[in-house]
């Protein structure tokens, strides 16, 4: 059975996130730097996991407008559909970032001096997983209706 892919894009990192096979539910898979491996990384991670489809996040500001890191957004999504040939889809990814992060600190302590507010680990699976967790629940609403 085949699987969904989540994508963070990050200008630094890259975070991603795998679907069960009943494409349900989103889970953290692994953070990759964004360098000139990048794509022949995830075009294994597909390989390996059957993924049949991605969502990438969108990057919106709250009035619903491209944030400026929109243009290497819809330039990976341009690359991704030619170097991997599968579809890729788009979720808004307003505060995935920032859950994830809120989620982190509640899962697991922060090192020893360092507030919660202040840690700065990456979580760019897991907003990954959050972004496709949304995309995963939109599709399974749509098709209920």
């Amino acid at each position: 059975m085949s699987r969904f892919l989540g994508i963070d894009y990050g200008s630094k990192r890259v975070g991603l996130a795998l679907s069960d096979e009943s494409k349900t539910l989103a889970f953290p898979k692994t953070i990759l730097s964004n360098d000139p491996n990048l794509f022949s990384a995830i075009k294994k991670i597909c390989a390996e996991e059957n993924i049949e489809a991605a969502v990438v996040g969108e990057s919106l500001d709250k009035g619903g407008k491209p944030n400026p890191i929109m243009k290497e957004i819809n330039k990976f999504r341009e690359k991704f559909s030619k170097e991997i040939n599968l579809p890729i889809y788009s979720e808004p990814e307003i505060w995935t970032s920032a859950e994830a992060r809120r989620i982190s600190v509640k899962a697991r302590p922060s090192p020893k001096g360092i507030r919660p507010s202040l840690d700065r680990r990456p979580v760019d699976a897991s907003a990954a997983a959050l972004i496709l967790q949304r995309f995963l629940e939109k599709k399974k609403f749509d098709e209920a209706h």
